[in-house]
């Protein structure tokens, strides 16, 4: 069947098949924009959970409701064009056109205060969030090849691959890599910030609601790129003041299982890489253990903190992590003398895991 108008000169060139191909067009854009939809998902910036994140979500939809207004106009525009005046079986050659200088002129107007509209907001944002508040939190944080030391310079506390913070308060964190380019990101409170070697950025915000949110690094920096996870926990002022307190003490002598481990730690030479306050371990090559067992993951995300997670990465972090600096230097993986057994990595997993 074909679909024309019976009027002269006035058919509607549409076949069957083709009017079936134009209607599973909108169904198709339905079924994409389902597809894009998601819930409170740990990476998304759909659900911010801070100020800043709050201001960039909220010019984020302003633009797509410009962006969305612009293109129904433009192609309300088209369509009315391309149907309106199409070319009919009866017309024949149309009037050759060389410009029009009037619309040439309006369409080059028209989108001005569009593109203010845009602008003004935009810059508003750029600015707010480019300047750290006064009284804000200091917090330094570090980039390695393929974790995170994190600083409390006012409070003392060194730790690694988690920031706890106190929700409402400003946080200002400024970013360094030890290596090559890193990039700080956590999609719920901020946007991404590089860090470069040589160079101190900063990026601030203050959390609104408490939670752990999630952050990885958005700037491929080698091998195990993907790998290079961390976390935000933030707590009620009352938790985070007992967590300051619980990092800045000693760390905890060993229990009976780990005791054997606390002599392995010194003797196997893993003191010569991290540090653990209050014993003879003042190594900066790693992390800080003092308080590793307290932390909720192990190798910046990748495994469960526990006896087994910490078994499994002192016997073959290479399997857990490729080509971390643990696997490339560490004496006790290079040097066969110094090869732990079995029984030695279940004696320091014991140890570290006692370390809260």
């Amino acid at each position: 069947m074909n679909l024309r108008s019976t009027r002269p000169g006035r058919g509607w060139p549409i076949q069957r098949g083709e009017l079936k191909r134009l209607l599973g067009l909108p169904l198709l854009l339905l079924v994409l924009l389902a597809a894009a939809c998601g819930g409170d998902e740990p990476l998304t910036t759909l659900s911010p959970k801070s100020d800043v994140a709050e201001n960039v979500q909220s010019l984020f939809v302003f633009i797509f409701w410009m962006a969305a207004f612009v293109f129904i106009v433009i192609e309300g525009l088209l369509i009315f064009v391309v149907l309106r005046f199409r070319r009919r079986p009866a017309d024949g050659m149309p009037k050759q056109t060389h410009g029009h200088k009037a619309l040439e002129i309006v369409w080059t107007i028209v989108p001005i205060p569009v593109l203010l509209a845009i602008l003004i907001p935009t810059w508003q944002v750029i600015f707010d969030n480019a300047n750290t508040p006064e009284g804000a939190m200091r917090i330094e944080v570090t980039a390695h090849q393929w974790w995170w030391e994190v600083r409390y310079p006012d409070l003392g506390v060194v730790t690694a691959n988690e920031i706890h913070v106190p929700v409402g308060q400003p946080v200002g964190i400024s970013l360094l890599s030890d290596d090559v380019i890193h990039s700080f990101w956590v999609p719920q409170l901020s946007g991404k910030q590089d860090m470069v070697p040589g160079r101190t950025n900063s990026i601030w915000f203050t959390p609104l609601f408490t939670g752990v949110f999630q952050g990885q690094c958005a700037e491929l920096c080698g091998e195990s790129h993907a790998h290079m996870k961390f976390q935000v926990e933030v707590d009620e002022q009352g938790a985070f003041d007992a967590w300051v307190a619980s990092q800045n003490s000693a760390a905890a002598p060993p229990q009976a299982a780990g005791a054997a481990g606390a002599d392995l730690f010194i003797s196997k030479g893993c003191l010569a890489c991290h540090t653990i306050d209050g014993t003879l371990s003042a190594g900066v090559i790693g992390p800080d253990l003092t308080h590793v067992g307290g932390r909720s993951t192990l190798g910046a995300g990748m495994l469960e903190n526990s006896v087994d997670g910490l078994a499994r990465w002192i016997r073959d972090p290479d399997a857990v992590k490729p080509g971390n600096v643990m696997s490339r230097d560490g004496a006790m993986y290079q040097n066969a003398a110094l090869a732990l057994t079995d029984a030695e990595i279940d004696a320091l997993a014991a140890y570290l895991d006692g370390l809260n």
